[in-house]
């Protein structure tokens, strides 16, 4: 049986862990460049945890800047086997209000600027993404957040947006009436697909923000508003991850989803027809397979 490991990536407004017995800044080199940032690493309840900020600490990364692919490969390289997504959201349903948390299951993909995938020519793999999280970690997940008397929404589908600007009225209305989104965001895309391609359990954690801007009452997004939100939803954000050691344990069973082998059937290059630079730089997302 494998050990957990547990990665956080925390988005605006979570920046650390708190309570990290041993805790250590480390620089992660990549084949994909740099990560974020070092990445804060220790043990909380007798699991390692690892955490990165995605935009980095002082906020330096826009969503479409955010080296995803190294971030990726930077935890699956420190031996993370979880990797939760914590990140903050505008809302397209009223039930789901600010301050609230969505466990999201499902995305609908509208970047266009980022790269999204760490194969490609020379070595061709395509992954499921059909249930693109992972349901036993958003089942942790989910029970974390009500454990920590935190309102949380189980299942719900994110619009992620290139970014860095906020929805039209025109296009906020579209996805919440015609395609049926239940929150939007700017950094869960490629995050999921990359993570299914290195073989880690995914989970997204939404904290919302606002009603983005097809609320009648609630106007244009604001950022002054949104801020406020932001902060008080850190404070929930880590203390749900806080609880999530005790939740996922020590030992780790194969995922019964299948997660951990996501690249079983998924890469279709001939070992010999394979291109070696790329082969190199995909040892540790994809090393259990080649």
């Amino acid at each position: 049986m494998a050990q957990t490991k547990i990665a956080v990536i925390g988005g605006s407004g979570l920046y650390e862990i708190d309570g990290l017995t041993g805790a250590e800044w480390v620089t992660v080199q990549t084949p994909w460049g740099a990560p974020s940032d070092a990445i804060l690493t220790g043990t909380l309840d007798g699991v390692e945890m690892a955490f990165l900020p995605r935009h980095g600490r002082g906020h330096v990364h826009s969503p479409s800047t955010v080296p995803y692919r190294a971030n990726i490969d930077a935890l699956k390289r420190l031996g993370c086997t979880d990797l939760i997504s914590v990140s903050a959201c505008g809302s397209f349903r009223e039930e789901m209000a600010p301050g609230d948390f969505v466990i999201v299951d499902q995305f609908i993909d509208r970047t266009f600027a980022r790269e999204k995938s760490f194969f490609g020519s020379g070595c061709v793999a395509h992954v499921s993404v059909a249930h693109p999280t992972c349901p036993r970690l958003g089942d942790a997940c989910e029970t974390a957040a009500l454990d920590a008397g935190i309102t949380v929404h189980k299942g719900g589908t994110y619009l992620a947006m290139e970014g860095p600007q906020f929805s039209t009225l025109a296009e906020s209305k579209m996805y919440r009436e015609s395609w049926g989104a239940d929150v939007i965001g700017m950094t869960n895309m490629p995050e999921a697909k990359l993570a299914r391609e290195a073989e880690l359990c995914y989970a997204s954690v939404a904290m919302i923000t606002d009603y983005d801007s097809w609320h009648p009452d609630h106007g244009e997004v604001d950022v002054t508003a949104i801020i406020a939100t932001l902060m008080g939803n850190a404070d929930k954000g880590r203390n749900l991850v806080a609880r999530l050691p005790a939740l996922l344990g020590a030992d780790r069973p194969p995922c019964p989803h299948g997660c951990d082998r996501a690249l079983e059937f998924a890469i279709l290059t001939q070992p010999d027809a394979r291109d070696p630079t790329l082969m190199a730089k995909l040892d540790a997302v994809a090393g259990r397979m080649i």
